[in-house]
């Protein structure tokens, strides 16, 4: 029999849980834009091209509590941006409240962040957060100005640059130390694929309890960034897992390799994935068990990272709703599939439309990862 690919780590956003709790993709987790503001611009940015000097006006909380109310299995909210914490006003009049309502209905956080402003934005929501997701691509502070920067618009003094780099690490040291827990994502990229395992080691001396860890996809703001082969993603996280330290959770995610393949490479990558310990894969969420809608418009979207249409919006759909909708769509049916024996829900339509098109998963078999691996 297959060996199971995520390991014994609870992990209420992955949606292998709805589907085997219900035995459907059912809407447990609601992704909500909170704020365009931010002051980065980071290249591998899914919404980059949004991204706004200006505040624009939200919708009224009301109504946003009124659709999260109505998500009858909800179990995880992620608040993301732009930078949730650039705006004061929207930290305590959008976040707080939001964080606050999880918490008291049960549901689990995160709230996404550079983490680059004063410590006390974030030691106020820090209560009411369950995972302080940040980006975490670097070695130096010219890694940094190099990936956060280069697209800004203007030119950002090297001086400015050093003191964000410096604050950003002593705010997640501060906050882990003081109990957060603070997830650390890298991207495997053409910048970073030879580099996770320094980038890995700095965030353990950070304190971060989880480093995830996902290939970066070119696409929305990306779309002009150079692609890395799939050998040289394999070989990256053959690395990491080499060079890791064994008390940081690693956190794989939106991989392009599944135990249905017919690459030896693959098989083997996925076999060491499901051994390895303190080490679990997330199945994608997008289209699967999460809706994200913005706090402008009310536009309801399943992904921040396809050319997907908005599929309703919030001033008249229930999310329930919409979601119901998208399951019967047929962009949803060409990459529903779900294997038990794998513990997998299939690509996203990304992946699915960057190394897959014309494939249709549901018609592939899982190998068993404890023999076919052995043939490499």
């Amino acid at each position: 029999m297959p060996q199971p690919i995520f390991n014994q780590i609870k992990d209420p956003w992955d949606p292998i849980h709805s589907i085997t709790s219900y035995g459907r993709h059912v809407l447990t987790s609601v992704e909500m834009t909170v704020t365009n503001l931010c002051n980065m611009r980071c290249e591998h940015c899914a919404v980059g091209d949004v991204l706004t000097t200006k505040e624009e006006a939200r919708l009224p909380m009301l109504l946003i509590l009124k659709r999260l109310d109505e998500v009858e299995h909800l179990e995880t909210i992620s608040l993301t941006g732009g930078e949730p914490s650039f705006s004061m006003d929207v930290l305590k009049e959008t976040v707080l409240p939001l964080l606050k309502y999880a918490k008291n209905r049960g549901v689990k956080t995160q709230m996404n962040s550079n983490l680059t402003l004063e410590l006390a934005r974030y030691e106020l929501i820090a209560p009411y957060v369950d995972v302080m997701h940040t980006t975490f691509n670097y070695t130096s502070v010219d890694d940094y100005h190099g990936v956060g920067f280069t697209r800004f618009g203007r030119d950002i003094s090297r001086a400015v640059v050093s003191g964000m780099y410096e604050r950003m690490m002593n705010n997640t040291v501060a906050l882990t130390k003081g109990g957060l827990f603070v997830s650390a994502e890298s991207l495997i990229n053409f910048r970073t694929h030879e580099k996770l395992g320094a980038i890995h080691h700095l965030i353990a001396e950070m304190g971060c309890q989880r480093h995830e860890v996902n290939p970066m996809y070119t696409s929305a703001f990306a779309t002009s960034l150079q692609e890395l082969p799939l050998s040289d993603v394999t070989k990256s996280i053959h690395h990491l897992l080499d060079a890791r330290h064994p008390n940081v959770q690693l956190l794989f995610g939106t991989l392009p390799f599944f135990a249905c393949s017919d690459h030896p490479d693959d098989l083997n990558l996925l076999q060491r994935l499901s051994q390895d310990p303190n080490v679990s894969v997330r199945n994608d969420q997008d289209g699967k068990n999460r809706l994200n809608f913005d706090l402008f418009n009310g536009n309801v979207r399943v992904t921040d990272f396809s050319d997907v249409p908005p599929v309703g919006n919030i001033h008249n759909d229930r999310l329930d709703d919409v979601f119901g909708q998208w399951l019967d769509h047929s962009l949803s049916r060409s990459v529903s599939c779900h294997c038990p024996k794998a513990s997998c829900t299939g690509p996203n339509l990304l992946v699915s439309k960057m190394y897959y098109s014309g494939i249709d998963f549901t018609k592939r078999i899982a190998k068993d990862l404890t023999t076919e691996a052995a043939y490499s």
